[in-house]
This record gives structure tokens, sequence and C-alpha cells, in this order.
């Protein structure tokens, strides 16, 4: 091979390395560094899903991290229908089940959407989320209580957790029975902590570190239980909160994960970020409108059940796809914006929408 041939292979190769580099760059710069990706990731086991408190609460505003919940419109509006339109991407199959849910919407069946009639669908969306939770709750409390006498102890789900991680059970279970030195590495030492604090926090008055299923519940899901939702609260705002006032100003609420803008793609996710969390905190979650979020504001906006919360989100999904301004949804106005109400887009929306009548 001759000279210039052999620099001319070895520049193309030096190429296509620095391309590949910056895609890497690209991708791992693609959100901030501290956003969630919970959702993103498969399970590490079964196990481990079943008995660990969820990153994410389907029908709740806010991540457990405090980020917003991306999914949330469709989570209210689906129900638990939400996964048939993830599984079947096909196009004229979702608009059929579209266009059926919009008439079970349709309460009076006067062929358009009512603020009301969509809080009435979201309150019932939102109380499948709750019967599904409690569903799987059973299966995950079955899962930690060994001895099946209905309530489980802080030690029995420590060894099912630390089981879960990979530690041999019968040896874990034999150096807590002997309150023996576990050995355990810095984070998943942290995990257990954090488990810790929020198990004694679902633990009804008197507290005895004892979890029936009821209380299980509230451990894996906050959301079911009142004292649990201030929990969560609590430290959603911990984590936010700067000046330690525990209070939520703007600045706070919109404040970047810790991270660096190293590129046009990232900087545009960055500003994204910031005009959600900013049109949110104004608009929906500073109820007073005094550019401060107290605890109890927090509460009430994280609250699933709360009927002036879905009543406001009504009229939010409605004015998204009020084209006509007539403050209700007609089917051709919810098919044309089907991809906010279900994440799936459909083609040809329009084609013999009026015959679905």
């Amino acid at each position: 091979m001759t000279l210039w041939r052999k620099v001319w292979c070895r520049n193309i190769l030096a190429a296509s390395l620095l391309f590949c580099l910056m895609l890497f760059a690209i991708v791992v710069h693609a959100r901030p560094a501290n956003m969630s990706a919970a959702k993103d990731k498969p399970p590490a086991n079964k196990d481990e899903n079943e008995i660990l408190p969820p990153d994410h609460l389907n029908g709740v505003k806010l991540e457990m991290d405090g980020h917003l919940n991306k999914d949330f419109h469709q989570e209210v509006f689906l129900g638990k229908e939400m996964e048939e339109f993830e599984e079947d991407s096909e196009p004229q199959k979702n608009r059929r089940k579209l266009i059926d849910i919009f008439h079970k919407v349709d309460f009076n069946k006067d062929r358009s959407v009512s603020a009301k009639e969509m809080q009435r669908w979201i309150m019932e969306k939102t109380e499948e989320h709750f019967q599904e939770a409690m569903k799987e709750n059973k299966n995950s409390f079955h899962a930690v209580d060994p001895d099946g006498d209905g309530q489980v102890t802080w030690d029995e789900y420590r060894v099912k957790f630390l089981a879960s991680k990979g530690f041999i059970e019968s040896e874990i279970a034999e150096k807590i029975r002997n309150n023996e030195d576990l050995k355990l590495d810095e984070e998943t030492q942290e995990v257990l902590e954090s488990l810790k604090d929020r198990w004694f926090q679902a633990d009804s008055p008197p507290a005895d570190q004892v979890l029936n299923e009821e209380e299980f519940l509230s451990f894996l899901h906050p959301e079911h239980s009142r004292g649990m939702l201030q929990y969560m609260v609590k430290e959603i705002v911990r984590d936010l909160d700067q000046d330690g006032d525990k209070k939520l100003t703007l600045s706070e609420f919109i404040a970047l994960p810790v991270g660096i803008v190293e590129n046009q793609q990232a900087q545009d996710i960055d500003d994204d970020w910031v005009r959600e969390r900013k049109k949110e905190f104004q608009e929906v979650i500073d109820s007073d409108r005094n550019g401060i979020v107290t605890m109890e504001e927090l509460e009430e906006y994280m609250d699933p059940m709360n009927e002036h919360n879905a009543l406001n989100e009504a009229k939010q999904m409605i004015a998204v796809a009020d084209e006509n301004q007539n403050h209700s949804l007609e089917l051709d106005e919810i098919l044309k914006y089907s991809e906010y109400f279900t994440g799936s887009k459909l083609m040809d929306y329009a084609r013999n929408v009026h015959e679905e009548f």
C-alpha cells in the first residue's frame, strides 16, 4: 500500500472515531444530569421491583425526586388502558380506541366533552390507578411476609430487600438475628437508611416497626395516605429548598440539576426544563399567586384525589385542543391532538370522523 493511501486510511479512521465520540457526548448530555430516568430502565430483577417503593407513581404530578411527571396527562386520561396505546402502535386501532374513550367521557351524549365531564373521567381513571396499586401491593406484601401472619417487621423486610440485591438470604437473616455487622457497601447502606425512614413514617401509631398490609401500601405508595403524602412533600421540598425556609420560590423550583451544558442540544433541553417548570409553578402550584409555594400548596398539588385539582386539570386539557374556543372538546379535536392525550400520533385523524357518530 502506498504511503499516501496509508495516511488517507488513518485519517478516515480518526475522523470516524471522532464522530462516534461526538455522538456519545450528545447522548450523555442530552438531559440534565440529575434528571430521573427510572422509567427508562428495566427493573434489575422481579423481586426487587416488587418490594421497592417505585420512583414513579401513576396519576401523581411529581416524581419522587421532584421532577415533573411527563406522562401525567396520559395517565389521567387513559387509566389502565395506557399500556394498550404503548404496546399497539397501529394508528387505526389506536384511533378506534380513542373514539371509544371519547364516547365514554361524553357522559351526557351531546357529542362534546365539558370540563365537568373531563373532571369526572379524570377522577375515575385516578381511582383505577389506586386500585391497580392496591392489587400490586397485595402481591408485594405476601412476598415479604414469609410466615404469613399479616405483619412484616423491619428486619423481615431488610432480609428480603438485601436478598433482592444479591445477598444470600439465609446468611443475612442469621446476621440480623445475631446483630452482626452486615458489611454493606455505601450505596446499599444509604438506600436502606432512606427506606427505614420511610418505613417509620408508614408505621401508624403506636409505632412498633411492624407494618400490616394497609401500612405497607402507604410505604410503597405514599399517595394512598395523607401522612405519607406529607412526608413525600417534605422530602421534595428538602431537596429543592436552597435557603432552608421550607418553602419554594420560583428560582428554587426551576433551578437546573447539577450539570454542565456542553452542546446546543443539551441547552435546548435545559431551556425546556426551565420553561415547563416555570409554567407549572406560576399557573398551577402557586395557588395564591404570591410567588411562594408552601408545603400546604405543594401537598394539594400532589394529592391525586383532589377534585379541585382534577377540575383545573380538565380545563387545561381542554384548552390544549379547543380550537373553536367553546370550552369543550369535540371528537375531531381530541383526534387531532391525540399525541397529547394518549402519546400516540394518529394519521388521517379526520377521515370519516363523522361516520363514527
